[in-house]
């Protein structure tokens, strides 16, 4: 088994914290009438090797929260951190690059460029930062995800989920600190969801990889260590070894809660 070795030794964040938010504020409008509060003061800390699900009512903030910790957003008030880098404090070249070699995101959407390969699709990330790829790590992702024999296919000779195992790897390939992933099972089906759940749970149990998920799925949600519940911007409760029937009871009080 190959484990990650962790980029930063962040004392900031503590030996065993990949991400952090401190009082994390992401508000929208500058009035008292067109302002609204995406985010009020969260703070949550995000484990390394363990598997954290965000959920909570649509427009809760959970989407908001994933893009401002991924350096994808900027916040309005707070401190966010990756590793030992704070990441709102960052100016824009920096921070392109924290994404780059930090940050690993899987969008629902997967976000294939449809003139390369699999396997130039997986390596974008490094060559556009002008480093060549590890090979024994990219053959383990490779090996882990089941795409030996789909490298040299372009994005619209895969299937849904063989498209999102293929950002699964490319979000990892830089061994990143962190990855993070919005709703990636939200265009698939569920025997290819399951697929990209399972390996996103392998890629924490035997990479050693911090993951962090935004879903309403409370399936996808029992994959995880951590549910974590956000309810207007702020969170109100989490759930340590979730299964779906937890969930599913928990996300019925926050909607009762929200009505």
């Amino acid at each position: 088994m190959q484990s990650i070795s962790s980029a930063t030794a962040g004392t900031a964040t503590g030996a065993g914290v990949a991400a952090r938010a401190v009082e994390v504020w992401k508000v929208y409008g500058s009035s008292e009438i067109t302002r609204v509060d995406a985010l009020a003061g969260v703070t949550l800390d995000l484990q390394r090797g363990r598997f954290t699900a965000i959920m909570g009512p649509s427009g809760s903030g959970k989407s908001t929260l994933l893009h401002c910790l991924a350096g994808l957003d900027r916040v309005t008030g707070g401190q966010v951190w990756i590793g030992d880098v704070r990441v709102d404090a960052l100016g824009d070249r920096a921070l392109t690059r924290l994404r780059r070699e930090q940050v690993g995101f899987v969008f629902q959407l997967y976000n294939l460029l449809s003139t390369l390969t699999a396997e130039e699709n997986i390596t974008l990330p490094l060559a556009i930062g002008g480093r060549k790829p590890d090979r024994a790590w990219l053959d383990l992702i490779v090996e882990t995800l089941g795409l030996g024999d789909r490298l040299g296919h372009r994005p619209a000779q895969l299937s849904g989920g063989e498209q999102q195992r293929v950002a699964c790897a490319r979000a990892l390939v830089s061994r990143p600190e962190v990855v993070f992933a919005d709703e990636p099972t939200g265009n698939l089906d569920s025997r290819s969801g399951a697929e990209v759940l399972g390996f996103l749970r392998r890629s924490v149990r035997e990479l050693g990889q911090a993951v962090v998920m935004v879903t309403h799925d409370p399936t996808a949600a029992a994959y995880a260590d951590r549910v974590v519940f956000l309810v207007d911007g702020r969170i109100v409760g989490e759930l340590a070894d979730p299964t779906a029937a937890r969930v599913l009871e928990r996300m019925k009080h926050l909607g009762a809660r929200e009505a």
